[in-house]
């Protein structure tokens, strides 16, 4: 079976993307697996999802020789000017907790309503394949508000001040295999499974 390195160090999304891909077709491999430490990733830029996505999907295609999947995500918020963005890992520094990062969002929007608390995730994949140098990239975007406090116990990162109106439940609250359906990561990752499809056929007629 052809093996797919998932270039990310966050446990977080690593899970999550070996759910989104499980059936896809092709062996899923952790960095651990291939000897790809910390070190090895490229420092991310600050503007762009997209150019960090191939940045980590090529480094990973180099260091490993495998096809190579690469992630970059991030809240927006649009009271913040679309802060966090790409940044929302090391948002107010590496060493700010995730609820600080929370006081500090929820601080700056203290009394603003509903239709000023918009906000969204924005998530950008790439696949690179070694021997060719081709890059594939895809977007994900899910829609939410900022929720007036963090409530729930699941996921990661953001997800517990990441509110859903139409489910009436932050990220957090929701059960694994829901969020797997609504998520930005989820909508990028079916649009990559579409991608390894196309490139396994087309590997398996070289």
């Amino acid at each position: 079976m052809a093996r797919l390195l998932l270039a990310t160090s966050n446990q977080g999304k690593l899970r999550e993307l070996r759910e989104l891909l499980d059936g896809c077709g092709w062996q899923l491999v952790s960095p651990a697996e291939v000897g790809m430490g910390p070190e090895h990733f490229p420092p991310e830029g600050e503007d762009s999802y997209r150019d960090n996505a191939i940045l980590k999907a090529q480094a990973g295609a180099r260091f490993s020789g495998l096809v190579c999947l690469g992630e970059d995500s991030g809240l927006e918020v649009d009271a913040l000017d679309g802060a966090p963005g790409p940044v929302s890992a090391v948002f107010l520094g590496p060493e700010a907790t995730y609820e600080e990062r929370f006081r500090y969002i929820l601080g700056r929007l203290e009394g603003l309503p509903d239709s000023r608390r918009t906000a969204r995730f924005r998530c950008l994949m790439a696949v690179a394949e070694p021997d060719t140098g081709r890059t594939w990239t895809v977007e994900g975007v899910c829609e939410g508000i900022i929720a007036r406090e963090p409530r729930g116990t699941g996921g990661f990162g953001y997800d517990p001040i990441f509110y859903l109106p139409a489910l009436m439940a932050t990220m957090a609250e929701l059960p694994p295999h829901q969020k797997n359906v609504v998520s930005h990561r989820a909508r990028a990752a079916w649009q990559v499974r579409q991608v390894l499809k196309e490139l396994l056929h087309e590997r398996t007629r070289r």
